[in-house]
């Protein structure tokens, strides 16, 4: 009786525990070239972070942040971009969505006569993050 009870508890804790959730998440990891942090914040501001409420309110996404970080010599980044897909169904559509709302967008919003790869250089990007439940 204790062996069953005991393989009872076992399989209900081992199913519970580090299941993952069908959310997905990718991360960019961006630097500020010379000096240029508000060039960098307008251009998010106004271009990456206007996509992500567009596709939010279309539910192509479930949310976003943009993340502001210490820079150091471990960790050579400003900011953290972040967006969070619901389901994997979300995830394997993005490029084609985000596709549809750069169509619609439009051009780009810049401060100043500088593109995107004089003021911020992305870094690395971690794609196909799993959540925990």
């Amino acid at each position: 009786m204790r062996q069953i009870l005991f393989l009872v508890v076992f399989s209900m804790s081992a199913l519970s525990y580090g299941q993952l959730d069908d959310k997905m998440t990718t991360i960019d990891f961006v630097q500020i070239l010379n000096n240029n942090k508000d060039e960098a914040v307008y251009y998010y501001s106004n271009n990456w972070k206007v996509l992500r409420e567009m596709a939010q309110e279309r539910n192509y996404i479930a949310s976003f942040q943009i993340l502001d970080t210490p820079f150091s010599e471990v960790s050579p980044f400003h900011f953290m971009l972040i967006t969070t897909y619901a389901n994997s169904y979300q995830y394997e559509s993005r490029e084609a969505h985000f596709g549809e709302l750069i169509k619609e967008k439009g051009a780009l919003r810049l401060m100043n006569e500088k593109q995107p790869n004089e003021f911020r250089k992305t870094l690395f990007s971690k794609e196909g993050i799993r959540h925990w439940k």
